[in-house]
């Protein structure tokens, strides 16, 4: 298993070198940075336009190439280079990481727990009521777009303050200003915050696992050893739990490392919509700046989270499916 994970782990490497090359070629050529000050009172000379970007390594005048391999050299030394108004992009870039993973992990771990239970319980009770209802709102959920199901709980979170005279979910920001009492009070304070922002991640997330992992426990369900078993006298909860849902989680384990960049994706349309400062946020902002490298940097952090995601799907496979660990 370990020389398995360390293939995996090197071909990631590769795969994270090409996104980064495609995603700095790609920015530069969409983006035109000399936009950013058209329009100025007074005008911004052309000598000056050119400084400027020749010192953050936008200028357009220059070769790609060389402008590429510069960032390069600096990225890997942990410099992503300067923002488009000359300030750190590393400084920007911490700040709103922390945001943006508070949100994807809390909405990540109970969006993929609740889906993948949720998907299993459906397939041991197939076409009851309880099974038929699930359905029907998970493809309610599924082909409702991200942003508009935001808005609902939005709108909805709402009433419910209104109503009830209070204002017990808070969704404007991830945090309070002013909130001062120590850890604790800043802490329910976050965490009051982040609910609907979770709530938003964890119903999407879910309803998709939950589709998954109900058709692939239909096929494990029929399955000759899960018959056996229970020949041999075994529970039906030990059948389900250690041999049909052990099994039924392999080919969700590659579903996961997929379905994370749809995950990060919906991220951002949420993060604006709640008023997060975290990455989509900048990604969005940065897009409309012509900000080449803060643009490839939320590129740099969605490539990492991705093919993190995917290497732990690996591990995941590999833990469960003993093939892959005598292959290996």
């Amino acid at each position: 298993m370990p020389a398995y994970l360390a293939k995996r782990l090197g071909y990631y490497a590769l795969l994270l070198l090409a996104a980064i090359c495609l995603s700095y070629l790609l920015t530069s050529l969409a983006l035109d940075p000399r936009a950013y000050y058209e329009g100025r009172q007074p005008p911004i000379s052309p000598a000056a336009v050119n400084h400027h970007l020749t010192g953050i390594g936008v200028n357009d005048h220059d070769p790609l190439p060389g402008r590429f391999l510069r960032w390069l050299g600096h990225a890997v030394r942990g410099d992503l280079g300067e923002t488009i108004d000359g300030t750190s992009v590393d400084a920007e870039f911490g700040r709103r990481l922390g945001v943006s993973l508070r949100l994807l992990l809390a909405g990540t771990v109970l969006g993929t727990v609740l889906g993948v239970l949720l998907g299993a319980w459906t397939a041991v009770r197939k076409y009851r009521f309880s099974d038929r209802t699930l359905t029907i709102a998970s493809f309610a959920l599924l082909s409702t777009p991200v942003f508009l199901l935001a808005i609902l709980l939005k709108t909805g979170a709402i009433w419910f303050n209104q109503t009830t005279g209070t204002d017990l979910i808070q969704f404007t920001g991830e945090k309070s200003p002013g909130v001062d009492g120590g850890f604790w009070a800043v802490l329910k304070d976050r965490s009051v915050h982040l609910f609907l922002p979770t709530v938003s991640v964890v119903l999407f997330t879910a309803a998709g696992y939950s589709r998954y992992q109900r058709s692939t426990m239909l096929d494990v369900l029929g399955s000759d050893y899960l018959r056996t078993a229970r020949a041999k006298g075994l529970g039906p909860r030990t059948v389900l739990l250690r041999h049909g849902l052990r099994t039924a989680l392999i080919p969700m384990s590659t579903y996961f490392s997929y379905g994370f960049l749809a995950l990060f994706t919906g991220a951002i349309f949420t993060e604006t919509i709640y008023g997060w400062h975290g990455m989509g946020e900048w990604f969005i902002d940065s897009i409309g700046k012509n900000d080449v490298n803060s643009v490839v940097a939320v590129n740099l952090f969605a490539a990492v989270t991705v093919l993190l995601s995917g290497f732990l799907a690996d591990a995941l496979h590999a833990a469960l499916d003993p093939r892959i660990r005598q292959a290996s």
